[in-house]
């Protein structure tokens, strides 16, 4: 069995292994990490060899920690992320490059077709009818997308939303309210299958879909970084926060994973600030006692034109998986069409937690 798995901000960690009677046999483990003496890389397999397969991730980082020689020195290696990499072993879980990967960018479209697009999308990577998707969207106005189990009253003030000729929809993942504009926000979905992510933590997959990104952003110049649980940040403010929803396959099967990022390329904080009901509790859990504070657009940090910050990125990941163009079928946006006015434009889906 083969696992892999690159800690957010280090490096990759290979490991391979048996599975014999219900334990862990001819455990090797390598990878590009630095690592100081040269015989902790045996004493770390020695730790995990005979385990029961069934050992969570936390006790396999702990029997790696626990087996390390005195003043061992790890760099862009962590006893958790070899512990991670054994279990992604363990469920045979897939890697990026395993899959030929297609992309998406359409004209602007309605926010409840988006939201729709994404639902559309993802069952039908989870029903293997579709391949992993990159999708990059592009808004038809201005809106407010509240996470699944938000209060639309807690969350937008509706006369502020009325005011500015903002929707409101209510999105299929969790998480918190985000307020786009067209031209001020670059958002996209990776719609993957859920073998992609085996082994990972909830928390630990956030952090393995965000990383090609934080990568491309590197390449520009921002040094950014993964921000529990579902931020990607900057020492100077928050520029990006990400949802996901778990689809099941048909017939019950693994299914697929939706994650989709909401970037601020030029955010006008005084008309999110009149849109959003931020309370003062939210603010003072980031660490700062101003909304205007919190989102740190992408246009200052960067100096390029929004097209230019997602060629970048589109190329990015290209490099890194390979991506060919694709786009919506026909019978995928027939879906999605429905879908758009019988759900994400329905008063009983936006205030179903009033």
């Amino acid at each position: 069995m083969h696992g892999e798995y690159k800690v957010p901000g280090g490096k990759l960690v290979v490991v391979d292994l048996d599975e014999r009677d219900g334990v862990l046999r001819d455990v090797r483990v390598a990878g590009d990490f630095f690592l100081e003496p040269d015989e902790a890389i045996l004493a770390i397999d020695g730790a995990l060899e005979g385990l029961p397969a069934t050992t969570d991730a936390a006790e396999l980082a702990a029997r790696v920690q626990g087996g390390l020689p005195e003043g061992t020195v790890m760099y862009g290696v962590t006893p958790e992320g070899v512990a991670v990499a054994v279990r992604r072993a363990l469920a045979q879980a897939t890697d990026w490059t395993d899959y030929d990967w297609q992309f998406i960018h359409d004209e602007p479209q309605s926010p409840a077709l988006h939201m729709a697009l994404d639902e559309v999308l993802t069952a039908e990577v989870a029903a293997g009818r579709r391949p992993p998707t990159l999708r990059v969207w592009e808004w038809g106005g201005p809106a407010v997308i509240i996470g699944s189990f938000q209060s639309l009253r807690n969350e937008v003030d509706a006369e502020g939303a009325r005011r500015h000729g903002t929707t409101v929809v209510r999105r299929i993942s969790g998480g918190g309210a985000m307020f786009v504009e067209p031209g001020n926000t670059i958002t996209y979905s990776l719609s993957v299958p859920a073998s992609l992510v085996s082994g990972l933590s909830f928390a630990d997959s956030y952090a393995y879909l965000d990383d090609w990104v934080l990568e491309a952003l590197g390449d520009m110049g921002i040094k950014a970084w993964y921000q529990p649980l579902n931020d990607i940040a900057t020492d100077v403010g928050k520029i990006a926060g990400a949802a996901q929803k778990r689809v099941v396959g048909p017939d019950g099967g693994p299914g697929a994973i939706l994650h989709h990022v909401t970037m601020s390329y030029d955010i006008d904080a005084d008309k999110m600030l009149d849109v959003l009901r931020i309370g003062r509790e939210k603010l003072s859990d980031k660490g700062t006692g101003s909304a205007k504070k919190r989102v740190d657009p992408l246009r200052r940090q960067t100096g390029l034109s929004r097209e230019a910050v997602i060629d970048r990125m589109v190329a990015s990941f290209r490099a890194r998986y390979g991506l060919s163009a694709g786009g919506v079928t026909e019978e995928e946006r027939r879906r999605a069409e429905e879908l758009a006015v019988s759900k994400f434009s329905s008063a009983q889906w936006t205030a179903r937690v009033p």
